[in-house]
């Protein structure tokens, strides 16, 4: 039995469930937005987890799930509660936290749990864990200390700049405009690296397997070239047998069964891992490349393989020296060093 949750008409999770239900394999979706007539029971009994979910008639029992995929919203946004009394939405809060909890405990295939998923929380974190798996990683700056990026762009020459946590920003280049909002970063810490000219690449890992995408673009942010008057063409793309090793490799030791890899391959020879996204929208490089990433993810759930790595594997390790890959770790700077270990 695979359960997926989510909001079923969202892109990613619509086409997981079309290859489920292709492939004929036994499912069951936790709609968030139907959280009232959806009950949920857990329990915990010594090393076993037990519990029943209610499928309209019909009740699934937990102990046969081989897979989870999970895409979930925050419920706090959920339209069912913008009118809502306080029994709805402590109701909906409770049915959510009791989500949250059998997927961090479920045996099986879980794409993702959310402790897997925490290292792209703080940007800056992951890409140290990133380098300590062998790929090279754009010299960075994390300030809000506007001098400290004059030095900085100073060394490196052109600079890019983006978000910290997990929230979707679009990445630009610290143009003259840019240089002249700088002040503003004082109430909000800033991640600047400098600017690595090549082509991207953006590989899914999906349960073992890999698929790339090779993106040639005019603009810094290919995902929103379309947008900006700019161009973006995908095509799927073979990795030498080396560099997908490394891809699962990564993705093993962060403890992720799906997770999307930005990779640059440098002008310069380089391999750069710009960000390991644990919640892909695959969707649009699916449909671009036409690569079955959507069944993958299916036929990895029904298989019920779970990854090697425990989740936060990377958080624990042991703090050996990283390998050399030609390009130092992501050092803070300025005033607060923020998120970061």
């Amino acid at each position: 039995m695979i359960v997926i949750c989510g909001i079923a008409s969202e892109l990613p999770v619509a086409m997981v469930l079309a290859e489920v239900d292709r492939l004929g394999l036994p499912c069951t979706v936790l709609h968030q937005r139907r959280f009232k007539s959806m009950p949920l029971t857990i329990e915990v009994a010594g090393a076993q987890v037990r519990g029943s979910l209610l499928d309209g008639s019909r009740a699934v029992d937990l102990a046969g799930v081989t897979g989870i995929y999970t895409r979930v919203t925050d419920w706090r946004f959920l339209p069912e509660l913008r009118d809502a009394d306080e029994q709805t939405i402590e109701s909906c809060r409770s049915w959510h936290q009791a989500l949250s909890d059998w997927i961090e405990i479920a045996p099986g295939c879980v794409m993702n749990r959310a402790a897997a998923s925490a290292s792209n929380q703080s940007k800056p974190y992951q890409a140290q864990l990133i380098a300590r798996a062998g790929f090279q990683v754009p010299e960075t700056l994390v300030t809000n200390d506007p001098d400290l990026v004059h030095d900085f762009r100073a060394r490196h020459g052109r600079l890019i700049y983006k978000s910290i946590s997990s929230a979707r920003s679009i990445v630009r280049l610290l143009d003259d405009a840019a240089i002249d909002r700088l002040p503003l970063i004082a109430g909000c810490p800033v991640q600047f690296q400098r600017y690595v000219p090549g082509v991207n690449v953006r590989v899914h890992a999906v349960a073992g397997e890999v698929f790339a995408g090779r993106i040639e673009t005019d603009r810094v942010d290919y995902r929103y070239a379309h947008t900006d008057g700019g161009r973006a063409e995908l095509t799927a793309c073979q990795l030498p047998d080396e560099l997908a090793e490394r891809c699962l490799s990564l993705v093993s030791r962060l403890g992720l069964n799906l997770a999307g890899i930005d990779l640059l391959l440098a002008d310069d020879g380089g391999i750069y891992c710009l960000e390991v996204n644990a919640s892909p929208a695959f969707s649009y490089f699916e449909s671009h490349t036409g690569q079955p990433i959507a069944r993958a993810i299916a036929q990895g759930l029904a298989r019920g393989a779970e990854s090697d790595a425990s989740p936060g594997t990377e958080s624990t390790a042991d703090p050996a020296p990283p390998p050399d890959t030609g390009s130092p770790l992501p050092v803070p700077c300025g005033r607060p060093a923020v998120g970061l270990p």
